[in-house]
């Protein structure tokens, strides 16, 4: 569950807003800003995303010990804009049903993870993590807006799926020992085209995605029923552990899970 957990990070910390729009010609730098453009601190309003939540399916397979596991839930993020013009911070929650329950919240500066079963909360500083760990996937939850700026993207092979929707591939511009590279399906109703009015902002753009690791792993983790910009409150991403539940802040360098 611990690799479930990151390799689902990684996918929401790299994949933000993409855009398509059906019969027209859409270029790599349209895409590009489609993707960046939703979660800058100075975006339009009619664009910008705020918050979204989804139901998600999880796949995970690991291949040294040639074993899938998989999982399913609900995942909610809303990013926090009072910065200014500085990227904002995210804050998300991702709630495990199967293959067992579990909760991952943030709040943008801690991070909780609870398992139940165990009766435990690992709790970690995610500005301890960001600083000590830069290539961790829970560090580029804080870097939606420039995602160009950390990843080569190009289109993928082939570059539509059989409904007409976008594959994009990306590459981390350093070596990361948690992603060698993305694929990310794009919902085609999202893309705004050069020349047409921004109007797409309630559509969530990311249908799918597969993170490869350096290891061969792969995770695949698809989005259902998304919506966007609800108003999301704050106080769902403020973990309070249950009583009797053993409290572990791991010590050192990391997140701790």
């Amino acid at each position: 569950m611990k690799r479930m957990f990151v390799m689902a990070l990684c996918l929401l910390l790299s994949v933000p807003a993409l855009a398509l729009a059906r019969g027209e010609s859409i270029g790599m730098s349209q895409v590009i800003r489609a993707i960046e453009d939703p979660f800058k601190a100075d975006a339009p309003a009619d664009i910008a995303i705020g918050d979204f939540e989804a139901d998600f399916f999880q796949e995970s397979r690991i291949a040294s010990l040639d074993r899938v596991q998989r999982g399913r839930g609900r995942v909610m993020v809303k990013f926090d804009h009072t910065r200014g013009d500085r990227v904002p911070k995210a804050l998300f929650r991702w709630e495990y049903d199967q293959p067992t329950t579990q909760e991952i919240v943030s709040d943008g500066r801690t991070i909780w993870v609870y398992l139940p079963d165990n009766r435990q909360v690992i709790q970690s500083d995610i500005e301890l993590a960001a600083q000590s760990r830069p290539d961790d996937p829970v560090t580029f939850l804080t870097g939606l807006g420039n995602l160009s700026r950390d990843f080569l993207i190009g289109w993928a092979e082939p570059n539509q799926d059989i409904e007409g929707n976008y594959v994009l591939e990306l590459r981390p511009r350093r070596v990361s020992p948690m992603i060698q590279r993305l694929l990310l399906v794009v919902n085609r109703d999202s893309v705004i085209p050069t020349g047409r009015p921004a109007t797409f902002g309630d559509v969530f753009p990311l249908l799918s995605s597969t993170v490869f690791d350096p290891s061969g792993n792969t995770t695949i983790i698809e989005f259902s029923g998304a919506r966007v910009n609800r108003g999301i409150p704050d106080s769902l991403f403020r973990f309070m552990p249950p009583a009797g539940v053993e409290v572990i802040r791991p010590s050192g360098n990391g997140m701790g899970y």
